[in-house]
Order: C-alpha cells, then sequence, then structure tokens
C-alpha cells in the first residue's frame, strides 16, 4: 500500500539551519507509533515520508543506529530529527520540510505501541491569545532565532 510519488524538489532541514536537503520524490507519508519513533521525536508519534534522491544542500545529519536495521539522523547542533533509514530507503521527518504540507500522513502504524490519549488531542481545549497574561507575556516580542524555511545561500544561527 503506497502512495503515488509526487515530484518536487522539496526542500527543508533542521531548526537551526546547519544541515539542509532536497528531496525528488516523495512517497508515502505515515505517522508512526512505535516507542523508538516516540524517543527519537521526544513527542508522541514520528512523522514521516518516504523519499527518493535526497541530497545533502548544507551540512550532513548526524546518526543513531536505534537498532540493528535502522539508523536516524539529525543535526549535532541543534537535535532536529531528519531521517530514518533502513536497508530498503530512507524517509524524512515532515516537520522538517519547509512546508510540511507537502506530506500529509495517509497512514498510522505500528499501532501497538500508540499511546491511549492521542485520539483525545482535538478534543483538548484551546488557550486563546488574551486569556492567559503570564503566557500572553512571555511569548510577547519573542524573535525566532530558527532558520527562515525556506534555503539560504548562508545562514549562521544568530547566538544570544
Amino acid at each position: 500500500m503506497s502512495a503515488p510519488a509526487t515530484t518536487g524538489p522539496y526542500s527543508g532541514g533542521c531548526q537551526c539551519g546547519a544541515v539542509r536537503f532536497r528531496a525528488a520524490r516523495l512517497g508515502r507519508a505515515t505517522i508512526c507509533h512505535c516507542r523508538m519513533c516516540q524517543k527519537a521525536f521526544g513527542a508522541f508519534y514520528g512523522p514521516l515520508v518516504t523519499a527518493e534522491g535526497v541530497e545533502w544542500t548544507r551540512g550532513a545529519p548526524a546518526y543513531f543506529q536505534s537498532s540493528e536495521r535502522v539508523r536516524r539522523g539529525f543535526c549535532s547542533a541543534c537535535g532536529t530529527p531528519l531521517t530514518f533509514e533502513a536497508e530498503g530507503g530512507i524517509d524524512l521527518a515532515i516537520g522538517a520540510f519547509d512546508d510540511p504540507r507537502v506530506a500529509e500522513p495517509t497512514l498510522q502504524v505500528n499501532p501497538a505501541d500508540k499511546l491511549p490519549f492521542v485520539d483525545r488531542i482535538p478534543g483538548l481545549p484551546t488557550r486563546l491569545p488574551g486569556t492567559e497574561p503570564l503566557a500572553d507575556a512571555l511569548l510577547t516580542g519573542i524573535q525566532s532565532r530558527q532558520h527562515p524555511d525556506h534555503d539560504t545561500a548562508f545562514w549562521r544561527s544568530p547566538t544570544p
């Protein structure tokens, strides 16, 4: 059950801009609930899309061999998860794309490890601006040091 590949190029990278990539084609996008993805992404699940023609356009990922069959790429400077790599190919982290909408998930995998509350998340209340003064004050005037969502000729993450 695989989705038809869509043709790019599609670009993305890590949060700090030290590692950037381009993919020629994207395939099936999934949400993986396995415990390894939960830990690798520091999240409730791992959103991944199969990719072909991947090239690293700035820097390169560091790797962690998370099992005897899989290694995971990440930025060694900021920790952003970037890849899931096995003998069959490479999946890229959907959130690392400049426009994550290019890879809408079509399948959930490894449901045995799915956290029981995940399906209830859309029903949680939403905190709206103006309802919690302390939270609003914290967010007022924040300037992102994150790499912009597009390729740049040069980028050095601003220092505090």
